[in-house]
């Protein structure tokens, strides 16, 4: 986990721990601080359908002239870094520079008669840094960190999914399925039970490590592909009954609701409402972000035939159902809400804007906290209200933005030579542009120009290819490190996810929601460890205990060591001559000299020597 140097260790705030009611009351809290300008979770807005599938915000971009570009947008992009902000991070929104000139309603710029600075030019931040003061302190929290041991995955989990959306659940799904038979459908159905749907989740995440083809190929028998241990859980056809009845809201409020459709008053999330208000809650209440925060989308795959449903033709996934999310540089999901398209009333301000200030609540979070968008978020009227409300933010930006200087005195060059950076100050806003194999342009509240910053590049000098050090703003540097917070989030997702194709919407939002549960849990557990100085269990070990929990089997672990005693043996039997005290040698698990024996039973490194006898030390501590 990254370390960060922050201020919040102020002696009036030396203990800031508050119990889980207390976590509710910060979360749900009106924010006074945030300005009537920005939105409710469900209320993002967009002026053109259009313009939000391109990526454009017409409340920030000059979309009069977007198709005006140059010869500098066919360069190719640096491939060092992992998230390169010159390209917009795969997003699909990089868009070629406007012509220069007169802009129909883009702002003055004082620095447009200015030009742009040097890095040899001085460069200060015109305030103070911000003081790092969260409402709690950062990390687990309790009762979570007054456990002797760390609790197990399912305790973890159990968090998220508690006792009381479980039940809400279960009763849910029953009403769905005594609606459905009395509708005449023929299927066969008992009660759902707290304890079954723990089961039914398991097999979920069952199949989210072990792929197969088909949903019935699970208990397919008589076959070299069986699968055993499914049948001893739930049979195929209960499962079935459970997927095709699972619901998460009453039907009969879904039918109340329905005949809404078309009105303000009708919910186009009802159907999920229960289980994502709780889920969103329970994210924040169980733990508190680090310092660094990244804003960015997500996308759920489904091609079901609603309103939610968007199209990103540059995305992984190209269809499916849009979620923005708050993640800290951890890759905990720290808070979420799904785009619903447009919505009343209009804040005016644009759905980058009111999508990050949905997000970024200073009720709940503090001050002090830095926060990392891409260039569908940044503008200056977003940072500069940030700033206001005293958190920092960093990200790239387009020149077709309203606000952004458009001044070419001094500016960039296709032939500036790689590591040339160029430089606006306008208040506490700071706009960059630096050279790597393309321009780079970023905008902050936290940098200054250049601290003497420098990254690896490989140039051609003197006829020949070499490795040599160039001069990159902070800002730059900080983007790449904190900006792959969300991507960070939806590899762990995706790595054992339970999705699987459906046609009701809302059971592929379901088993989302599942897996933020799952990947949050994960997370808790790998800091619960740390703070205890154990080693955390991987992502698929996690899982598969968690699965094995949930669904009520035994979790019996193959000891390789079993039968075997604790005594010296070599690393490398069977060799010869020279080779003997060399092949095969590690380091001693204790003193980190190279050693070839270990222990026959524990399967670790230790030296066996006169002087030096490790293997005693080890199994005696």
């Amino acid at each position: 986990m990254h370390t960060l140097t922050h201020t919040f260790m102020d002696p009036r705030r030396a203990e800031l721990r508050c119990t889980w009611q207390e976590a509710f009351e910060l979360i749900t809290a009106s924010d006074e601080d945030i300005s009537a300008g920005s939105s409710g979770p469900d209320s993002a807005d967009s002026e053109d359908e259009a313009c939000f599938i391109d990526g454009i915000d017409p409340a920030h971009d000059i979309v009069d002239e977007v198709g005006n570009g140059d010869e500098d947008t066919e360069a190719s992009c640096a491939t060092e870094a992992p998230y390169t902000p010159e390209t917009g991070r795969g997003r699909g929104r990089s868009l070629p520079p406007a012509k220069t000139g007169n802009r129909p309603g883009s702002e003055a710029f004082p620095g447009d008669v200015a030009g742009w600075k040097t890095a040899q030019e001085p460069d200060s931040l015109p305030h103070t840094p911000l003081h790092f003061l969260p409402r709690r302190r950062p990390g687990v929290q309790p009762p979570l960190t007054e456990y002797v041991d760390v609790p197990s995955p399912s305790e973890l989990f159990g968090v998220y999914f508690d006792r009381a959306a479980v039940k809400t659940i279960c009763a849910n799904t029953n009403k769905n399925a005594a609606k459905n038979i009395a509708a005449g459908k023929k299927f066969k159905w008992t009660e759902l039970t707290e304890a079954e749907f723990h089961q039914y989740i398991g097999i979920t995440l069952f199949m989210g490590i072990l792929k197969l083809p088909k949903l019935r190929d699970y208990w397919r028998g008589n076959t070299i592909f069986h699968v055993g241990h499914l049948q001893k859980v739930m049979s195929r056809d209960r499962f079935l009954a459970i997927t095709w009845n699972l619901h998460m809201s009453d039907p009969a409020k879904d039918t109340v609701n329905d005949s809404k459709k078309g009105t303000a008053d009708y919910d186009c999330l009802h159907r999920i409402r229960p289980l994502y208000d709780h889920l969103r809650v329970a994210c924040k209440s169980v733990y508190h972000p680090q310092r660094n925060l990244s804003v960015d989308e997500r996308m759920v795959a489904t091609k079901a035939r609603i309103a939610l449903k968007q199209y990103i033709k540059n995305k992984p996934t190209k269809w499916g159902i849009k979620l923005f999310v708050l993640s800290d540089n951890t890759g905990y999901t720290v808070d979420f809400f799904i785009y619903t398209g447009r919505s009343t009333p209009k804040t005016g301000k644009g759905l980058s804007f009111d999508a990050v200030m949905s997000l970024v609540q200073k009720s709940f979070l503090g001050s002090g906290y830095h926060i990392y968008c891409d260039n569908f978020y940044t503008s200056p009227a977003l940072f500069r209200h940030l700033h206001d409300l005293g958190f920092g933010a960093c990200g790239t930006f387009r020149d077709t933005q309203v606000g952004i200087p458009h001044t070419k005195v001094n500016a960039l060059t296709k032939k500036s030579p790689r590591g040339t950076i160029k430089w606006i100050r306008e208040g506490p806003l700071l706009f960059i542009k630096w050279m790597d194999t393309r321009e780079v342009s970023v905008c902050s509240t936290l940098h200054t120009a250049f601290s003497g910053d420098s990254v690896r590049r490989v140039l051609k000098v003197s006829g020949k290819h070499r490795a040599v050090e160039v001069p990159v703003p902070s800002a730059v540097k900080d983007y790449n490190k904190f900006m792959g917070g969300v991507d960070l989030s939806d590899q762990l997702i995706g790595s054992y996810s339970s999705w699987r194709k459906s046609k009701k919407w809302y059971l592929t939002v379901f088993h989302h929601f599942v897996d933020i549960a799952v990947t949050n849990s994960y997370l808790l557990h790998k800091e619960l460890c740390g703070r205890l100085e154990q080693r955390p269990m991987t992502h698929q070990a996690f899982q598969e205990q968690l699965t094995a929990e949930l669904c009520g089997v035994q979790s019996q672990p193959v000891r390789e060591s079993a039968g075997r005693q604790h005594i010296p043996v070599a690393i490398c039997e069977g060799t010869s001559g020279s080779k003997k005290a060399t092949q095969g040698r590690r380091k001693c698990r204790l003193c980190g000299k190279c050693t070839p024996f270990m222990c026959e039973a524990c399967e670790v490194p230790l030296c066996v020597i006169v002087d030096r006898n490790c293997h005693k030390s080890f199994h005696s501590s």
